[in-house]
């Protein structure tokens, strides 16, 4: 057996080799040194850093109490003003009201109220014409008293209001059904030649009423559209040969919701701690929440719950109203991390109370899934209610030789119950009872940002349900949707309440002293708000379902509310993040971000960053600039800042940047205060514009911001 000897390395070679050994040694000191002198390098730029930012927390820190007081002082003398303004007006509007003479009664005074109704429910008038026109006057009364509702804080006067709504809306309803009963007596007196039969529509700005009345009885007979409205119904053979009368009432009004939320929803019953107390520690805090679970468990376990009607009270306004950036200062206290949390999560208050919110303080409605009772937290009513009713024809009046008989009944208008009339046909075929249809065209003033859904009035529960609905046809050409139900029942169209949620981007940009506009690019429609003064303007590329509403100067809370039953929702409550995915932001921190942007939304621009939701729950991120003139933003003109519960901050990162960073930008320092931030890089011209702004503009820029919650909702 061979073996192999390796082979003896030249002189050459081993001094190849020790030199490549050699350079590869200097080459690893070399890099080693580098390393060396970087890390040097590195730490002492991380020492300066830390330097220059104890410098600066050290300035900042030394001059916190003076900016806060500044902006305390702002805060304070705007809301003095917002509220004399508004006592002033509530006064004015009051003697107002006394001077019309017209008649009205004040819905605020239980009496006055009272003797309305009483007088207008003994009225025998039944000409609808002139019935129409009373049921006018009361839905005013009915929205005055919806705003007082909105105000109300004592829980007796809460009760007297509701009172006094429920039983204008049901004589209100009562008047449509004296009136349909007038016209369907004389209905043999109004027969169309063509059909045999009576159909006619008559309607207002508030309220459109279809009645067709079964004179001929034709078995052939299936339905009836009545083409000037877009309404339709089809019937089975039972009722076309039965002496019935079909009414489809469209109100553009719906009282029915309001009366679902009166019975279903709850008070809230979570506790509202100061955020100046502290003495709760986590065990406390914990046990309370265990404890407020199992509470509602067992109230939830409980069907009868479900229909207890509970007062809902909604403490909106100015009124009483603490500066989120003053109960922010507060923060500074040595608060353990879940009192402090716990503490955040109250004040959901106080932004509900700055976007004076049209959705009430209230839990969510307990539902049943199995019977797909709609949530109507999730779904929004558009476009009022379609009453759909069968009714007993009256008797008609016979003329015998120059004259007439006529039967009178005692016992008003009654309902035909289809399916559970008795039906004699003389056939097996009478036990069979086959869906009614219907079909209306959609409301032209509405916005169905998707494709709309039916939901059905249980009269029993008080509550719309999405059961007992097939064969939906929608036709979006036409704007045309039908169905088929079990029964005749009250239907309305429906739509997700947050269906252009969350917003894509959003900017607020200065048009002068006292001016600004807001525009959101929407989930699913772009739309801007024009500012001026305490007015709002609303203006969108989508005009149709508009019409009513854009390009009217109105209130925040007009336009708002007009907004919401138009369809095109843009504003936020409590329960908005249980449906729409949000960055998680401190609700302190936003709302005193808010409070400030108002304060200089005369002179700078504000818009959404991508780093906003990068940055933390306990931080905010914006693009801001100073802007003076009316012309878009130039791109180049933004610069980012950082906004904290401590501190605010410009950053050195853009928003075309790879990564989040929140190193300040170099050459800026620390502020206690957003607006104090803000002036470092602002000409005295666009300081002075701020101090001057209008404390109604200011009031409304505010109201608008913490309606929507965009730093929260983008």
């Amino acid at each position: 057996m061979s073996s192999k000897k390796g082979r003896k390395l030249t002189k050459a070679q081993k001094a190849k080799l020790q030199q490549e050994e050699e350079e590869r040694r200097l080459r690893e000191e070399e890099e080693a040194r580098l390393q060396a002198e970087r890390e040097e390098q590195e730490r002492l730029e991380r020492e300066r850093k830390e330097k220059e930012v104890e410098r600066l927390e050290l300035k900042d820190q030394q001059r916190r109490e003076d900016e806060l007081n500044e902006l305390r002082h702002l805060l304070e003398q705007n809301h003095t003003a917002v509220t004399k303004w508004k006592t002033d007006a509530m006064e004015t509007a009051k003697w107002e009201r006394y001077m019309r003479c017209d008649g009205a009664p004040d819905p605020t005074v239980q009496q006055d109220i009272n003797t309305y109704i009483s007088l207008w429910r003994d009225d025998p008038e039944v000409n609808i014409t002139a019935v129409l026109k009373q049921c006018n006057l009361a839905l005013q009364l009915v929205d005055e008293l919806e705003g007082q509702l909105k105000d109300v804080t004592d829980p007796q006067e809460n009760q007297k209001y509701q009172e006094a709504l429920i039983n204008l809306q049901e004589l209100i309803h009562s008047k449509h059904r004296l009136t349909t009963e007038d016209i369907l007596k004389r209905a043999s007196s109004n027969i169309d030649t063509e059909t045999g039969n009576m159909q006619t529509v008559i309607r207002d700005e508030k309220v459109t009423v279809c009645l067709w009345a079964n004179i001929k009885k034709n078995p052939r007979f299936k339905g009836l559209n009545f083409e000037e409205v877009g309404f339709g119904f089809e019937i089975p053979k039972q009722l076309a040969v039965s002496d019935v009368a079909v009414r489809i009432l469209h109100t553009h009004y719906d009282h029915l919701s309001m009366l679902a939320r009166m019975t279903h929803l709850r008070i809230q019953t979570a506790s509202r701690r100061s955020l100046a107390g502290g003495a709760e520690t986590p065990e406390d805090l914990a046990e309370q929440v265990e404890t407020k679970e199992n509470r509602e468990v067992e109230e939830d376990s409980d069907p009868q719950s479900q229909r207890v009607e509970e007062e809902v009270q909604s403490i909106q306004g100015l009124e009483g109203r603490k500066s989120a950036t003053s109960l922010q200062s507060r923060k500074d206290s040595p608060l353990p991390e879940e009192v402090q949390q716990s503490n955040i999560q109250t004040q959901m208050e106080a932004l509900e109370a700055e976007g004076d919110l049209i959705c009430p303080s209230v839990q969510l409605p307990l539902m049943n899934q199995a019977v797909h009772v709609v949530d109507l937290m999730q779904f929004t009513p558009l476009g009022g209610v379609f009453y759909y009713d069968v009714f007993h024809l009256p008797p008609q009046a016979l003329h015998v030789n120059g004259w007439e008989i006529r039967q009178f009944l005692d016992t008003g208008l009654q309902m035909f119950h289809y399916p559970t009339e008795k039906f004699d046909l003389g056939s097996s075929d009478a036990l069979i009872f086959p869906p009614i249809g219907a079909s209306v065209m959609l409301p032209d003033y509405v916005v169905f940002l998707e494709t709309p859904q039916v939901a059905r009035w249980d009269a029993a529960e008080k509550q719309w349900r999405m059961d007992g609905i097939t064969d939906v046809s929608y036709d979006e050409a036409q704007a045309k949707i039908s169905f088929k139900m079990d029964s005749f029942q009250a239907f309305v169209l429906m739509q997700k309440t947050y269906a252009n949620l969350p917003f894509r981007s959003w900017e607020l940009r200065p048009l002068g002293q006292d001016a600004a506009i807001f525009t959101i690019s929407g989930a699913l429609i772009d739309l801007s708000i024009t500012i001026q003064d305490n007015q709002c303007l609303l203006q969108s590329e989508r005009d149709q379902g508009l019409s009513r509403i854009m390009g009217k100067w109105m209130s925040i809370s007009a336009l708002q509310k007009a907004m919401i039953n138009a369809g095109v929702n843009i504003f936020v409550n409590e329960y908005t993040d249980k449906y729409v995915s949000t960055c998680g932001k401190d609700p302190l921190t936003e709302h005193a971000a808010y409070e400030q942007m108002a304060l200089f939304a005369s002179a700078c621009a504000f818009s959404w960053s991508k780093w906003n939701s990068k940055c933390g729950a306990e931080h905010l991120v914006m693009q801001v600039c100073e802007h003076l003139d009316s012309a878009p933003v130039p791109e180049d003109s933004w610069s980012l800042y950082l906004l904290g519960a401590q501190r605010s901050q410009k950053l050195e990162i853009t928003e075309e940047s790879e990564d989040f960073s929140p190193d300040h930008h170099p050459s800026s320092e620390f502020h206690s205060t957003f607006i104090h931030m803000l002036q470092d890089s602002m000409s005295p011209g666009g300081v002075a514009r701020t101090r001057e702004s209008h404390h109604l503009f200011v009031d409304t820029v505010q109201s608008l911001l913490c309606a929507t919650r965009p730093l929260m909702y983008s």
